[in-house]
């Protein structure tokens, strides 16, 4: 943590028409969006990955993608790509003519997060014991998608975000400590 006592920017060195937190907030959010659409990526690697192998591994005598449990994984692994990407284009249409706020960006940051790990550890788990080797990729990305659902804000921060769009109050630090 950076603490700082009696510092004094000059103005010429000020962002511009900035008042407050909304500069480094305004970046933030720009990197938040930006991490929303990165983590499908990562995603879809991982569904793609899990279907060509469920696909390809053989388990008495028929791929594993003929059983029903597989198909149900990769089908819910489809629909949430797809709904991701969906709110990232619309909060994206939104951002691009102004009518974003920034709650928006942290529902998707959040939601596209926690269903990317969901899916990449699903698709680690379809995978059997390979989903922890290195040779199919799909373990790297769980650990990269477990640090990604960190920073920027954690899944709870955007709750209380989200949290104080929906009541109006925010919950950050309890009131009357």
């Amino acid at each position: 943590m950076i603490f700082m006592e009696d510092v004094r920017v000059p103005a010429s060195n000020l962002l511009p028409n900035v008042v407050g937190l909304k500069g480094p907030f305004g970046c933030l959010n720009n990197a938040r969006y930006g991490i929303a659409w990165g983590v499908l990526g990562a995603a879809e690697f991982c569904m793609h990955t899990a279907r060509q192998y469920t696909l390809d591994r053989k388990q008495f005598g028929h791929p594993l993608a003929a059983n029903q449990l597989i198909q149900k994984k990769l089908a819910d692994m489809s629909t949430e790509i797809a709904l991701g990407r969906q709110a990232c284009l619309q909060v994206g249409r939104l951002m691009e003519s102004g009518n974003a706020a920034p709650d928006m960006i942290s529902m998707i940051k959040r939601n596209n997060c926690g269903k990317s790990l969901d899916i990449a550890r699903a698709a680690r788990d379809m995978l059997g014991g390979n989903g922890v080797s290195d040779e199919y990729h799909v373990i790297r990305h769980v650990m990269n998608l477990e640090a990604v659902n960190t920073y920027e804000g954690t899944h709870d921060i955007h709750a209380l975000i989200l949290g104080r769009a929906i009541t109006g109050i925010p919950a950050f630090v309890p009131t009357g400590l």
